[in-house]
C-alpha cells in the first residue's frame, strides 16, 4: 500500500473512532460503545421497527407500480341452430386500466415519505430502547453501590461489637452497651441483605433486557457527575435539533398532504384500454376491436377527497402537538440536569461533614469521652449520609446521560 493511502485510511480509522473513544473516556462508568450498539440492534423492539422500515420499502414500490394489472376475459359456448347444426364460439378481451399523468409521481412521493416515516420511527424506537438500557445500568450500579456501602457500614459495626464486648470482658462496658452494638449490626447486616437483593434483581432484569450486552460481575462505580458533560444549553438544543419524533410526524404529515392530493386527483377516474377479439358460426365471423372504459366518478370520490384532506389537516396539527412535547422533554432534560446536579452538590457535602463527625466521635470513643450511644448515633448518621449521596450521584448521573441520549451524542447511530 503506498504511503499517502495508508495515511488517509488510518486517519479515516481514527476519525470514525473518536466518538468512540471520547464517550468512553467521558463515561468510565457506562459499556463500551460498540457493545452498547450490539445490544441495541439486535433488541427485539429495534429488529421489529427495522422490519417495518422493510415494510415502508415495499409499500413504497407497490406505490411506484401502481395498482392497475392486466385483465384477461373470455367466454366460449356451443350454439345450435335449426336446420345449420352447431357452432363453435368464443371471444377474448384483454384490457388494462393506465394513470392519468401526475398521479404516478404523488404516489412515488407518498411512498418516499412513509419510508422517511418509517425510518425515524425505528430511530425512535432505538432511542427509547437506549434510555431503557441506561435506566436499567443506572439501577444496577447504584444499587450495587448501595451494597458496597452496607457491606462497609457491617465491617464497621463488627469491629465496634468485638471492642465493646473485649470492654464488657474488662468490665469497662455494660451488657446493654453489647446488645446495642449487636442489634445495630443486626439491623445493618437486614440492611446489607436487601440492598444485595436489589442489586441482584437490577443486574437480572439488565441481562434478561439485553442479554447480547457482556455484563461484568460486579457493577463499576458510578462517575463523578462533574466529570460528565456541563454542556447542558447545547445538549438541549440539540434534543429538538436530532429529535426522531419531530422527524417522523413531519414525515408523515407530508405524506398524508401527498396522498391527499392523489384522492383529490382520483375524482377524474383512470380510464381502461384493451383490445378484444372473437370468433363466431364457427369461424364464419371473426374480429378483432379496441375497448375502452371510464368510471364516472360521483359523490363516493368526493368524500374520499373530503376525508383525506380532513387527515392531512390533522396531521399537520398532531405535528406541532410532537414538537411542542419535544421541546417540554428537552427543558425537562435541562431542569433536571441542573438540579439533581445541585442536590447531589448539597448532599455531598453533608457526606462529608456527617463521615468527619463520625471519624471524631470514635476517636471520642476510644478515648473514653463519648459513650457508645453516640456512637453508634455518628454511624448510623453517617450511613445514611453515605446511601443518600450515593442516591443523589445515581439521579444526576442518570439525568445527564438522559439529556445526552435525547441529544443523540451518545448511543446514537455514527451519522448523528
Amino acid at each position: 500500500m503506498k504511503p499517502i493511502l495508508r495515511v488517509a485510511l488510518l486517519g479515516s480509522m481514527l476519525g470514525a473512532s473518536m466518538p468512540a473513544l471520547t464517550q468512553a473516556r467521558l463515561h468510565p462508568d457506562l459499556p463500551p460503545p460498540e457493545l452498547v450498539a450490539q445490544a441495541l440492534d439486535h433488541h427485539p423492539a429495534v429488529e421489529a421497527a427495522a422490519t417495518r422500515v422493510a415494510a415502508a420499502r415495499a409499500q413504497a414500490g407497490m406505490l411506484a407500480a401502481g395498482p392497475h394489472e392486466v385483465t384477461v376475459q373470455g367466454s366460449y359456448l356451443r350454439r345450435s341452430v335449426d336446420s345449420e347444426g352447431g357452432f363453435n364460439e368464443f371471444d377474448t378481451t384483454v384490457t388494462r386500466a393506465f394513470r392519468l399523468p401526475g398521479k404516478a409521481s404523488l404516489d412515488r412521493k407518498a411512498g418516499d415519505f412513509g419510508i422517511e416515516a418509517a425510518q425515524n420511527r425505528a430511530e425512535d424506537v432505538r432511542h427509547q430502547t437506549a434510555l431503557l438500557l441506561a435506566g436499567l445500568w443506572y439501577d444496577w450500579m447504584a444499587a450495587s453501590a448501595m451494597a458496597r456501602n452496607d457491606t462497609e457500614t457491617v465491617a464497621n459495626l463488627e469491629r465496634a461489637l468485638v471492642a465493646v464486648k473485649r470492654r464488657v470482658t474488662l468490665r469497662d462496658a455494660s451488657d446493654l452497651d453489647a446488645d446495642q452494638a449487636a442489634a445495630a449490626l443486626a439491623l445493618a447486616q437486614g440492611q446489607l441483605a436487601q440492598a444485595r437483593s436489589t442489586a441482584a434483581e437490577a443486574r437480572v432484569k439488565l441481562a434478561a433486557q439485553f442479554p447480547d450486552l457482556p455484563l461484568p460481575f460486579d457493577a463499576p462505580d458510578m462517575a463523578d457527575p462533574h466529570h460528565l458533560p456541563q454542556n447542558f444549553e447545547e445538549l438541549r438544543a440539540l434534543v429538538i435539533a436530532r429529535s426522531h419524533e419531530i422527524g417522523a410526524a413531519r414525515a408523515e404529515a407530508d405524506r398524508q398532504s401527498v396522498t391527499a392530493q392523489r384522492v383529490r386527483a382520483e375524482k377524474v377516474a383512470d380510464p381502461s384500454l384493451g383490445f378484444r377479439l372473437f370468433s363466431e358460426r364457427g369461424g364464419i365471423e371473426k374480429g378483432v376491436g379496441l375497448v375502452a372504459s371510464l368510471p364516472l366518478g360521483g359523490r363516493y370520490r368526493a368524500r374520499a377527497a373530503d376525508e383525506a384532506a380532513a387527515m392531512a389537516s390533522s396531521a399537520k396539527l398532531e405535528q406541532g402537538v410532537v414538537e411542542r412535547e419535544v421541546q417540554a422533554m428537552a427543558d425537562a432534560d435541562l431542569s433536571n440536569a441542573r438540579t439533581r446536579l445541585i442536590v447531589w452538590e448539597q448532599v455531598r457535602e453533608a457526606r462529608l461533614r456527617t463521615e468527619s463527625m463520625s471519624e471524631r466521635t470514635g476517636k471520642g470513643y476510644a478515648l473514653g469521652a463519648i459513650d457508645l450511644t453516640d456512637l453508634l448515633l455518628a454511624e448510623r448518621q453517617a450511613n445514611d449520609a453515605r446511601r443518600a449521596e450515593i442516591a443523589a450521584r445515581a439521579d444526576a448521573g442518570r439525568a445527564i446521560v438522559k439529556l445526552e441520549i435525547d441529544s443523540h451524542t451518545i448511543w446514537a447511530p455514527t451519522e448523528e
